[in-house]
């Protein structure tokens, strides 16, 4: 099976007159990628894919294109890509669709781009396995400065030949090797945020984590107060780990500041 490293989930028409390229120089990304990667691009805007190929390629990343759900999941199953961009309006084969058949071989993270006034294909976006999402309209440097933040990010919890003990709780195991939990309802291989988010609070065991806290160590930036993120991934991790989602025993929620793992576990 190939793994991924990334998949930046794209919404339709977001190409306007604040997308045109510039030299490196002028939108320089603090520690940018020093080794080449490649990505895929499925989008039926073609001139939003040639701008982004022609973007990607001031960090060292080479991208190809399809126009289609379809044609991109052949191209998956053929090359080995660390980032797949992922329109939501296609012909055919949707967006979410396509994101459907990716994440039943995939734990790959989801990086959904949603319109601004959209909450509902974001929220489900986010339910439906997406790891995080940018909002348009926004400037290409922040798109470009967002790809490398994550691959240089999901590289850096996945170093190759790091081996480490299993955490191991009262009815749950996190394999920290895998990137996966053992509970009652099974062995899931969890999406990048879903595990972060989870490890961090195992790790800092009956402590109160504030949103800020978590949105600050998961996600690697400033919080912006918007909680929607945090809870989606929550909701699904209880899914997969709690024996009752709807009265959780291993994540609890701490009215008014933030969540709390368990430390009678």
């Amino acid at each position: 099976m190939i793994t991924y490293q990334l998949i930046l989930f794209v919404s339709p028409y977001i190409l306007n007159e604040k997308w045109h390229l510039k030299d490196k120089q002028d939108y320089p990304i603090q520690g940018g990628l020093k080794l080449n990667y490649k990505i895929l691009v499925i989008d039926d805007d073609k001139e939003l894919c040639a701008l982004i190929r022609q973007s990607v390629a001031v960090e060292n990343i080479d991208a190809d294109n399809c126009y289609t759900g379809v044609d991109g999941l052949v191209m998956i199953n053929k090359v080995d890509y660390q980032l797949i961009l992922l329109d939501v309006m296609m012909p055919g084969m949707d967006g979410f669709q396509t994101m459907e058949k990716i994440r039943k071989q995939s734990s790959v993270p989801i990086l959904m781009l949603t319109s601004k006034n959209d909450s509902t294909s974001k929220i489900y976006g986010l339910r439906s396995g997406a790891d995080d999402y940018l909002t348009k309209p926004f400037d290409m440097e922040e798109l470009i400065a967002r790809v490398v933040s994550l691959i240089r990010r999901f590289t850096h919890f996945n170093p190759v030949g790091d081996h480490s003990h299993p955490l191991i709780y009262k009815g749950l195991t996190i394999d920290l090797d895998c990137r996966s939990v053992t509970a009652q309802n099974g062995t899931f291989k969890l999406p990048p945020k879903e595990f972060d988010l989870l490890l961090f609070c195992a790790k800092n065991q009956g402590k109160i984590l504030t949103k800020q806290q978590i949105y600050e160590e998961v996600w690697g930036e400033s919080y912006v107060y918007d909680d929607s993120n945090i809870m989606a991934i929550i909701s699904r991790i209880r899914k997969k780990i709690e024996p009752d989602s709807s009265a959780p025993y291993y994540i609890q929620t701490v009215k008014g500041i933030g969540y709390r793992f368990n430390k009678e576990v």
